[in-house]
């Protein structure tokens, strides 16, 4: 069953090289764009730029096979890899690249700081070191970033929700990748609801696996888990074990709702390759990149998987105009 309403959803590595551009016409320059995107070969993001960003592009003049040539670079979250296609797309010398996720746009950083870069998707672009400010971002980098801080608080609130009996809530991420900009709205939003706020910090399936056993010992835990790299490529076992110890759980991630998970909202992680178009498109037109503003989300998205709603049981069901099983 899927209902759409405007922004809710209710939901029943590429090749190493991706040319998306044939020869431009005889005469025209053509415009090189390097792309480079960490994800899996069947993630939304790459069927995303596929279908998004060069549409956005050719009605800005920038037409696939004519002007521009774009050369795409992804496979998987290994920063080893990541940095060996960094390297290899800085090595074609591209006019400009655009960079999904805060771990493409620091290996590309590494390669060069001359050629423009435009990021999307990159958490917190300041704290993650990519640019020292987001107004006058400086260098050659600016972007799209995809922090929102007071999102923490909604978090929680759409947990207690679903789960009015909450008592405690921990907050999953790995150490090593996670923010702290999210903090003080957790806290504060706790504070209100009179809701216990923990950190499950965790490295590997082990400590999922462990820290969600622990959340469900006991009537009143759920789980809250954030949408780093190593969160979303270990999201099964999250989902898996979210469900057998039945802990209700909210992800930053739509695509945990999508593969199983109960409800996630977040960022709209689509948006920004339509808009990345436009930064694009006038750095290529002589505008510098250190100039252009680095900007933050507008646009948010709620998807929650009636399948695992029902099967839940839970009490919010009716809000999304869907009965409890029988």
């Amino acid at each position: 069953m899927i209902l759409r309403r405007s922004f809710i959803t209710l939901l029943g590595g590429a090749a190493a090289a991706w040319p998306l551009a044939a020869r431009a016409q005889q005469g025209n320059r053509v415009r090189r764009i390097g792309v480079l995107m960490p994800s899996g070969e069947n993630a939304r993001a790459v069927k995303t730029f596929v279908s998004e960003f060069p549409q956005a592009l050719a009605g800005l003049g920038w037409t696939d096979g004519r002007n521009v040539r774009i050369d795409l670079r992804g496979g998987g979250l290994d920063i080893n890899r990541i940095r060996a296609l960094a390297q290899e797309l800085v090595g074609l010398q591209p006019d400009i690249i655009l960079a999904n996720t805060a771990a493409a746009t620091v290996a590309l950083q590494r390669e060069t700081r001359t050629i423009p870069i435009v990021f999307v998707n990159v958490g917190d672009p300041v704290a993650n070191g990519i640019v020292p400010r987001l107004d006058r971002p400086g260098g050659n980098v600016t972007g799209f970033g995809a922090l929102e801080s007071t999102l923490g608080g909604k978090w929680l609130e759409l947990l207690s929700e679903i789960a009015p009996d909450l008592k405690r809530a921990a907050i999953m991420f790995n150490p090593d990748l996670a923010a702290s900009a999210y903090m003080p709205s957790f806290e504060t939003a706790a504070r209100s609801l009179k809701v216990v706020l923990t950190t499950a910090p965790v490295h590997d399936d082990v400590d999922i696996e462990a820290a969600i056993i622990a959340l469900g010992r006991e009537p009143g835990g759920g789980l809250l888990v954030m949408g780093d790299g190593f969160m979303f490529e270990h999201r099964e076992p999250i989902i898996s074990a979210a469900a057998r110890s039945r802990v209700p759980a909210v992800y930053v991630n739509s695509e945990f709702a999508r593969d199983g998970g109960l409800l996630s909202y977040g960022v709209d992680l689509v948006d920004p390759f339509r808009r990345a178009a436009s930064y694009v498109d006038r750095i290529l037109r002589g505008e510098k990149p250190g100039d252009l503003p680095v900007q933050l989300p507008t646009k948010f998205e709620m998807v929650v998987n009636l399948k695992t709603a029902r099967r839940s049981a839970l009490p919010y069901l009716h809000r999304f105009g869907c009965a409890p099983p029988r």
